[in-house]
């Protein structure tokens, strides 16, 4: 598996040198990128089902995994507003848009990205309730997946030891769904390739050059805000280097940069959370909640946008316009997070819905979208990693050594299955503290024993 993510970095190399030699042939191997995306997708909802009704089902009380799910959201609300303070600063500071001047061919492709991002709060709302249980599964909607999944778990719940039969039925489809996960990612070279090669050949050096100061602003902001931000709450809530965190997820980084869409680690993301040792209940809960309203990347991403549009057509934002329009943005963005090229979207969306004078300056910056769509996902994505472990030690359903453990590299995690082998052997989530050691059916700490039932 190693030699997998050293194919996926030449992929991506030779992506970038088709997309700047070849733009024309370079533009048509999108599907490629999309194509991949699509087939990650596919396992999204399936997992997500599993990992909440085998955490919920495993509780003993369902006032615990309600206790999660208000401090992930609480932490969520907390976080997003550092994010959108910060891209404030930063914005009013380097007044991005200055000297620019709108292509008018950009204007009619604003009008219809302003046209899908215009839904509002109560369709939002409205729209986490499924057409059918099953429906849950095929629209592919994170949300609609995980009402589903806590109306399961909590009826589990609630049969007792009648229930403990299914769950060890759902383990086996966890397993099987996770080990199909295991062969799609053998793909991920070819859709790597294929994406990189087609944004880099639709966009050119010229949009970049022009369009620096912003770009660059971005990932800057970005960055700032992962190390110091999220790194400081970190150590401070769990004792945990950030460093040492996102190490962790090295790989899971390289699928989103090479197709801008932290959706593409989703399902990675929950098996190495249970890995790290948080609990089942902290992971089915916070993981897929987060991708819908932990959106720091793009909390960041409206806020210098916006600026910066307002500053290119001569119109600047006063702080309390600032303020008031981000804020409905923020409220409108929910559910994005996952999806490739929805900030743009989200953003032509809130201006049309709020300031319609400034919606075709979202033109702008369409021709540098994508790459500023990569540093909010992995914003977003950090944000997501950082939250789960935050919330495993508050709610003390971080499993300490299997941390240690695996953060200094001594319980690696087996990417041949992306499950513990010894998941199973719990599902009442009464069991203690273990030690053990690495996965592949050695006596490793099981996550169903992480301390579930103080949750």
């Amino acid at each position: 598996m190693h030699y997998l993510y050293i194919f996926v970095i030449v992929a991506v190399a030779l992506g970038v040198v088709v997309g700047f030699a070849f733009p024309d042939v370079a533009t048509n191997l999108k599907p490629l990128g999309s194509g991949f995306v699509d087939l990650i997708k596919m396992m999204i909802s399936p997992i997500i089902f599993c990992t909440i009704v085998l955490g919920i089902g495993s509780v003993a009380k369902a006032a615990s995994v309600g206790k999660v799910g208000v401090l992930a959201i609480g932490y969520f609300l907390v976080m997003s507003t550092f994010a959108l303070g910060i891209g404030l600063v930063v914005g009013n500071i380097l007044h991005p848009g200055e000297g620019m001047r709108l292509d008018p061919n950009a204007v009619s492709e604003v009008q219809s990205q302003a046209s899908e991002g215009g839904e509002g709060t109560v369709d939002f709302l409205l729209g986490i309730i499924p057409e059918s249980m099953v429906s849950a599964f095929t629209d592919g909607s994170v949300l609609q997946t995980l009402l589903v999944a806590l109306l399961v778990g909590f009826a589990l719940q609630k049969m007792g030891d009648a229930g403990k039969p299914v769950l060890r039925g759902i383990e086996h489809i966890q397993r099987l769904v996770f080990r199909v996960l295991a062969m799609i990612m053998w793909v991920a070279p070819v859709g790597a390739f294929g994406a990189i090669a087609a944004v880099v050949g639709e966009t050119g050096w010229e949009a970049l050059r022009s369009l620096a100061v912003i770009m660059i602003g971005f990932y800057v902001t970005c960055l700032l805000f992962i190390f110091v931000v999220l790194g400081t709450v970190l150590w401070l809530g769990a004792r945990v280097n950030i460093v040492k965190l996102l190490g962790y997820l090295g790989r899971e980084f390289l699928l989103i940069v090479s197709t801008s869409s932290s959706e593409s680690a989703l399902p990675r993301l929950i098996a190495k959370m249970e890995h790290l040792g948080v609990s089942k209940p902290v992971v089915g809960i916070t993981v897929p909640t987060g991708y819908s309203f932990n959106l720091d990347g793009t909390a960041i991403y409206l806020t210098m946008a916006t600026l910066f549009i307002a500053t290119a057509q001569g119109s600047p934002l006063s702080i309390g316009e600032q303020i008031s329009l981000l804020v409905f943005m923020i409220i409108a963005s929910k559910g994005a997070a996952g999806v490739s090229g929805a900030g743009i979207a989200t953003l032509a969306g809130g201006l049309q819905s709020h300031r319609p004078e400034l919606v075709d300056g979202v033109g702008f910056i369409l021709g540098i979208d994508r790459f500023m769509s990569e540093a909010r996902a992995l914003t977003n994505f950090a944000g997501n990693a950082v939250a789960t472990v935050l919330i495993g030690s508050v709610t003390k359903s971080l499993d300490r050594e299997q941390l240690h453990r695996v953060l200094t590299k001594q319980a690696p995690f087996n990417e041949s299955t992306l499950v513990d082998d010894h998941d199973s052997s719990d599902t009442d989530g009464s069991g203690g503290d273990r030690a053990g050691g690495s996965q592949g059916g050695s006596a490793a700490t099981d996550p169903q024993d992480r301390q579930p039932a103080t949750v």
